[in-house]
């Protein structure tokens, strides 16, 4: 982006007057194949690292402007996340900072705090993942930029709160320790595994980016705007899903399984002649077809394994069964005759053969950000009335700074 894309920005088609008027009806924005649910809204993000950077850049592929604030000579800290490098600087960088615009302030030079002031002001969202009370000696807290622009949505992103947990630094790694997700990952025999990305950052940034839109169409509504709070430990817990309930139900802590499921049979991998294969069954219909295509129909009938119930109870017998089966073929073979029948199954698949399956299916999953960088993953959803915006490469460094500076610069 250039001089000519800082311009200031216009007046969102769903956002109310202090007199409840609206700029445009939904049926107009619907009508018009190019606008976007936050065209027009002002983004102003102080996040670094992965959580908050990715839901920043949900908010630009969904129409809004971003301009990302960093330290001056350092940057985000993912810059440095490397190698790989990519870009003006690293791949982790990149996957979650695209189509932003980059200026860099430094907070305790008198000029650039008001810059991030006027930012912050004239902003409609203000995302950040700063330590609680880091920013208060600033004024870019909460209750200070609320009480300067009170139609703004202020979110915050923490490791443990606001409260008792203030304090403590929240990275991804120790959240997925301490949150209970290590504890059933891995062998069961094996030590606690994390997940292979950052899964308990990316459960946050979408929960941060649900809280945010909530919250604006409660700004819509009321015309205030409010605080939003999301932290890792509770969107990690808020994903534990059955089986936080299965404790809550039993008292029973779950344990690690391995790639099996704790109350579905078989829902993991199993070996074949050369390698493993992933069935995931969810009745009892399907496991009379894995049965039947494996050559063993009477599986199907036999008290240990004709309900789920049973299965799971059984598993072991049921697993050295089902291998005993598949070890006659091999994990492509069994994958097309499982998928024929309409049973879950396939390979398991490495990062670039599950970008070639997305592609064969028809789902785009890759896009272009211009020469220099590398494709990006697209933005996830699909909408029928509008397109996201098409993405731009991540900023270097202080990329559009001087062009940010004069517009904050500027009489507002």
């Amino acid at each position: 982006m250039g001089p000519a894309d800082i311009a200031a920005p216009q007046p969102c088609a769903h956002r109310t007057t202090a007199r409840g008027q609206r700029w445009a009806s939904v049926e107009s924005v619907n009508e018009d194949p190019v606008s976007r649910p936050l065209e027009g809204m002002l983004v102003a993000d102080l996040t670094r690292v992965l959580a908050g950077p990715t839901a920043t850049m949900m908010l630009s592929d969904l129409g809004a402007r971003v301009v990302k604030v960093e330290r001056p000579g350092l940057g985000d800290d993912t810059r440095r996340f490397g190698p790989p490098w990519a870009g003006s600087s690293s791949a982790y960088f990149e996957c979650a900072n695209r189509g932003k615009e980059s200026v860099a302030l430094d907070f305790g030079d008198e000029a650039d705090l008001r810059r991030a002031h006027e930012l912050v002001d004239r902003a409609d969202i203000v995302v950040e993942n700063y330590r609680t009370g880091s920013l208060d000696r600033f004024g870019l807290d909460a209750a200070s930029v609320l009480a300067r622009n009170p139609r703004a949505v202020y979110a915050s992103v923490t490791g443990f709160g606001s409260g008792a947990g203030a304090a403590e630094a929240g990275y991804d790694f120790m959240v997925q320790a301490v949150g209970g997700f290590m504890s059933i990952t891995g062998p069961e025999d094996g030590e606690p595994t994390k997940v292979g990305v950052a899964v308990i950052d990316l459960f946050a940034a979408k929960d941060l980016v649900m809280g945010i839109l909530a919250a604006l169409v409660h700004r819509d509504r009321t015309g205030r705007g409010q605080h939003v709070e999301v932290n890792l430990l509770s969107s990690s817990i808020a994903s534990l899903a059955n089986q936080a309930s299965s404790y809550l139900a039993t008292g029973v802590v779950p344990r690690r399984l391995g790639n099996r499921h704790p109350s579905i049979a078989p829902y993991e991998t199993l070996r074949c002649r050369d390698g493993y294969v992933a069935i995931a069954t969810g009745n009892d219909p399907q496991f009379a077809q894995v049965a039947a295509i494996i050559g063993r129909p009477e599986l199907a009938q036999d008290p240990r394994f004709a309900t789920n119930g049973a299965r799971v109870e059984n598993h072991a017998a049921m697993a050295e069964a089902l291998e005993e089966g598949l070890a006659a073929g091999d994990v492509a073979q069994w994958s097309e005759r499982l998928r024929a029948a309409g049973v879950p199954a396939g390979r398991v698949n490495d990062v670039g053969e599950a970008l070639e399956l997305a592609e064969s299916f028809g789902l785009e999953p890759l896009a272009d950000v211009g020469p220099g960088h590398p494709r990006q993953v697209r933005h996830p959803v699909r909408y029928s009335a509008f397109e996201p915006v098409p993405p731009t490469a991540p900023p270097a460094l202080d990329e559009q700074g001087d062009a940010v500076r004069a517009w904050l610069d500027a009489p507002g």
